[in-house]
This record gives structure tokens, C-alpha cells and sequence, in this order.
């Protein structure tokens, strides 16, 4: 049975790091180099600070793991850049970091993670949720355009191989 909780401060951000690595492998594949594909431990617990993090455990290991949290003050980086005006926008969560990884696609999982990651969101009183995704990844704008969001503007993010897009579900 997959288990998914709040993410703990005895968890690894070792063993969520290499979860990320694993997890974001067949999109560097494509040449998307997503963060999360190379990001360090340190980036890790930079791209937590501030977030609520749900992980899935399965047999005593992280097999899936989202983030969410409020909006950006708008002088605070994202990652290395400025955040869009989306992501300070009072009232917006942000959604990051999903991963599943590869033994455990086609459970749903990704779905359970998406589903706790908006309940948060909900609950602490957010009226949308926000998210980017590498604009050529068109499976992966598919989902969230199933899920309820839709493009609403885009960004090119220092360094990345892709433009991205920027997503917005309301919370009603």
C-alpha cells in the first residue's frame, strides 16, 4: 500500500533528491533539462523552504512528492530567476516538484499527489493553484488541462533548454 503524508523533517532529502533525479530522468531524455532532473540536495531544501511537501511512501521508501506554497514575494528568486507575476500574486499557490517514479506510473499516483497538493491549497484558503511545465512537454500540459488548468501565460526561465508554461486552476 502507498502511503502519502506530509513530508517530515527526519525524511532524506538524499533519498527525495535522488527520488527527483530518478523521477524527472525520462524528460532529460527529451532534452528538457528540468531542475529537478540534476538539482542538488541544497536545491532541494531551497526549493522546499517556504512550501508544504507530501511524499508517497511505499515499503519504507519515497516512490513519489509534491510541493505547494503560498505566493513569492515579488523580490525573492525562483530557482534562479524573478518569479512571474503569477507566482506573487496574492491568493496563488504554487505546485512543484511532482515525481512519481518510474516502478510505480500507471497507479495513479501522480493523480493522489495533485489531488493532496490542491486540498492543501484549498484548506489554507488559496483561491487558485499555479504551476509551470516545459511548453513542448504536450503529455504533460495534456494532464493539467484534464485536471482543470489552463495556460495563461508563459516564461522563459534562465538556462532551461524550453520555454515554459505557466497554468492556473481556480479553487472554488
Amino acid at each position: 500500500m502507498i502511503d502519502i503524508r506530509l513530508l517530515q523533517p527526519s525524511d532524506s532529502l538524499e533519498a527525495l533528491t535522488a527520488l527527483l533525479h530518478t523521477a524527472y530522468a525520462s524528460l532529460a531524455d527529451q532534452g528538457w533539462n528540468f531542475t529537478a532532473v540534476d538539482q542538488s540536495v541544497d536545491v532541494t531544501r531551497e526549493r522546499l523552504a517556504g512550501a508544504q511537501g507530501f511524499v508517497a511512501e511505499w515499503g519504507g521508501r519515497l516512490v513519489g512528492t509534491v510541493a505547494v506554497r503560498g505566493p513569492k514575494p515579488a523580490g525573492e528568486a525562483y530557482i534562479a530567476d524573478p518569479p512571474p507575476p503569477l507566482y506573487t500574486t496574492p491568493g496563488t499557490a504554487i505546485l512543484s516538484q511532482l515525481a512519481v517514479h518510474p516502478d510505480c506510473r500507471g497507479l495513479g499516483l501522480g493523480e493522489q499527489l495533485m489531488d493532496v497538493a490542491e486540498a492543501w491549497a484549498r484548506e489554507q484558503g488559496f483561491r487558485q493553484l499555479a504551476l509551470d511545465t516545459a511548453e513542448p512537454a504536450t503529455a504533460l500540459r495534456n494532464r493539467y488541462a484534464r485536471r482543470g488548468y489552463a495556460e495563461v501565460g508563459g516564461v522563459q526561465w534562465q538556462g532551461k533548454t524550453y520555454a515554459s508554461v505557466l497554468m492556473c486552476k481556480p479553487l472554488g
